[in-house]
């Protein structure tokens, strides 16, 4: 896709996604016992590289320089497990979704891997957009009931 007449823009998007995971693997992480190291840590770091280097993953995406990106990773007791929550923000003449979207499965994929030793089970879920702003199609926001 040819973007060269479209204009620059500042673009921004936010994804989140989770993966569950047993109680056992759950307390693991809380209590930093897992032998990899800081869970939510490195799946933050991780996550926020794969952002940086979406235009190599997905074969038709546009290399961008992102202006920002943050990715947080938190515990989530309820699922029991960890969200991930991603922002991404570039001024540019395409979007920044496939980043934002890239960090939360990369740094969820981060997740399972350090801590599969404890539980092979662990499943990654709701990967999803949340809000993008800016382009030529505008702003756009899940629906909170979504």
């Amino acid at each position: 896709m040819d973007v060269a007449a479209k204009p620059a823009t500042v673009r921004t998007a936010v994804a989140e996604g989770t993966i569950r995971m047993s109680r056992e693997a759950y307390r693991s992480v809380a209590d930093q016992q897992v032998a990899k190291g800081d869970v939510l840590a490195v799946s933050e770091v991780a996550g926020t590289l794969a952002a940086k280097r979406t235009a190599e993953l997905i074969p038709l995406c546009h290399p961008l320089g992102l202006d920002h990106v943050e990715v947080e990773a938190t515990l989530d007791e309820g699922l029991p497990g960890v969200r991930v929550r991603a922002a991404a923000k570039a001024v540019g003449r395409t979007g920044v979704e496939m980043e934002a979207l890239t960090a939360v499965s990369v740094a969820l994929l981060t997740v399972y891997d350090m801590v599969k030793a404890v539980d092979r089970g662990m499943e990654i879920d709701r990967v999803r957009l949340l809000e993008k702003t800016g382009g030529t199609h505008g702003d756009w926001r899940r629906d909170s009931a979504d």
